[in-house]
């Protein structure tokens, strides 16, 4: 079923007027993968909102880990949920496939980065913000 796919592991912020993301492509997105880059992204007792996966039983040994438990249609609980990191996937999944169509792993990284950026600049006003880059001298 997954032999064609890559993944892509993120994280957002979950603060008001919206959160940075950080995200990456990788082959297997496992608890290997996942936990290193948690605990280099997130500080220390911080908490994490999560959904069921397996991948997080480990985290509660370095944050206070709540999850909502998709498995059986639990989508909200008192204040905990994924809809945060869910939107920033749902950006990414329709531009890509509405945008570009297919995207091979090697190149999908690239296409990761520019979401995430986007993503974590969408309070910016884009045409002030490219005159000002456009303006700047060359060295």
């Amino acid at each position: 079923m997954y032999d064609n796919k890559t993944a892509v592991v993120g994280i957002v912020e979950k603060q008001k007027g919206g959160g940075r993301v950080k995200a990456f492509a990788t082959k297997q997105a496992d608890a290997t993968v996942t936990l290193p880059f948690i605990k280099a992204n997130v500080e220390a007792g911080s908490t994490l909102h999560t959904d069921d996966s397996r991948i997080y039983s480990r985290v509660k040994r370095d944050f206070t880990h709540e999850f909502v438990n998709h498995s059986k249609y639990e989508y909200v609980k008192a204040g905990v949920h994924t809809n945060t990191i869910e939107g920033f996937w749902g950006q990414l999944k329709r531009s890509l496939d509405g945008t570009y169509h297919c995207v091979s792993p090697k190149y999908l990284q690239l296409y990761v980065n520019e979401f995430v950026y986007r993503y974590n600049h969408r309070h910016v006003a884009a045409f002030p913000a490219m005159m000002e880059v456009a303006a700047k001298r060359v060295q």
